[in-house]
């Protein structure tokens, strides 16, 4: 089975993830007479944003505070509890950034890149990306590599491009975990190293990264800088089917016609072929692997594919658990 080509992600627009309040605030004065500083993130967690908004507010009253006014801004950019307001979001953003928050760094950036409430700078966002690496910020990283590989506001460069997304990767971030990997079996900006490359994989696999779950299960199936396991593979490549990964729902139909990982059903075979054909990718072996069908065969085929669109967990688990590791 080979590897499908393989990309970088872009540049994706996130939701900031919020701090503690009490966390990284070097502008902090008045601690002492200051209220608890987890009451405003407390609210946020439970969904009561009105509450976040007025606790983060109130510890403003108090003296300067970075984390607060990092996530009055997430509330305004993303609408919670209030009217959305990009561009105010990006000045509660910018009053943070400017007193060291490296999130309200990201998150101002981030607009910046795409000109979103504000006017569009991906100079100054790469300078907010660089200012938020310094203090080891996983996103920062993550952006900053994906601008080197892009070659725009920075010189194309892979190997600091690979720098950035080890950082990234080493701090948890899955998708820079994938795009490391990426690197590693590709041997662009590093030294190749497939077996690496497995493991970063792996990684962002269990981070739940769809294309590092696509990807990982055509290494495991093909034993490509890890022991080849067929049967997981398949697993590996159900789950990333039923997330929506058009290649895996490709290769999950293949296995199911030639039986390689699990019992062979050709029914099950062409309800995925359907499905990814519906997403467009071809298949010609496929389209005459299904044509071989019966007709009854071919409408229960139907059928199944309707409920997965409909319920992807419908398929009994059994299936995969009963795999056969058939050669090839």
């Amino acid at each position: 089975m080979k590897a499908r080509t393989r990309s970088i992600p872009r540049i994706a627009v996130v939701i900031l993830g919020l701090l503690q309040l009490a966390a990284g605030d070097p502008a902090r004065t008045k601690a002492a007479a200051a209220p608890p500083s987890d009451l405003a993130f407390g609210a946020y967690q439970r969904g009561a944003y009105l509450t976040a908004l007025r606790e983060a507010l109130d510890r403003l009253d108090h003296g300067p505070n970075t984390a607060a006014m990092t996530l009055i801004g997430v509330l305004n950019q993303n609408g919670l509890g209030i009217r959305a307001d990009l561009a105010k979001a990006a000045e509660w953003y910018e009053l943070a950034a400017k007193r060291g928050d490296s999130a309200a760094a990201v998150a101002l950036a981030l607009l910046k890149l795409d000109g979103r409430g504000v006017k569009q700078d991906r100079a100054e966002a790469a300078r907010l990306f660089e200012q938020a690496a310094k203090s080891g910020d996983a996103l920062a990283n993550y952006n900053l590599g994906l601008l080197y590989m892009e070659g725009r506001v920075r010189p194309k460069d892979d190997k600091t491009a690979a720098d950035h997304f080890k950082r990234a990767a080493e701090a948890g971030n899955a998708d820079a975990q994938y795009a490391y990997a990426v690197l590693l079996r590709e041997g662009r900006g590093v030294v190749v190293d497939r077996a690496a490359g497995a493991v970063w994989l792996a990684r962002a696999s269990a981070q739940a990264n769809l294309d590092a779950q696509t990807e990982y299960a055509i290494v495991l199936f093909n034993g490509d800088g890890v022991p080849k396991d067929e049967a997981a593979g398949a697993k590996l490549f159900r789950v990333a089917a039923e997330r929506g990964s058009v290649i895996a729902q490709n290769r999950l139909a293949r296995i199911y016609f030639t039986g390689r990982g699990v019992a062979a059903d050709p029914v099950r075979g062409a309800a995925w072929h359907s499905l990814a054909q519906r997403q467009g990718l071809a298949d010609p072996w496929l389209d005459d692997a299904s044509k071989r069908l019966t007709a009854e065969q071919r409408k229960e085929a139907e059928a199944m594919a309707a409920r997965l669109i409909q319920d992807p967990m419908f398929a009994p688990a059994e299936v995969l658990d009963a795999a056969s590791t058939r050669g090839q």
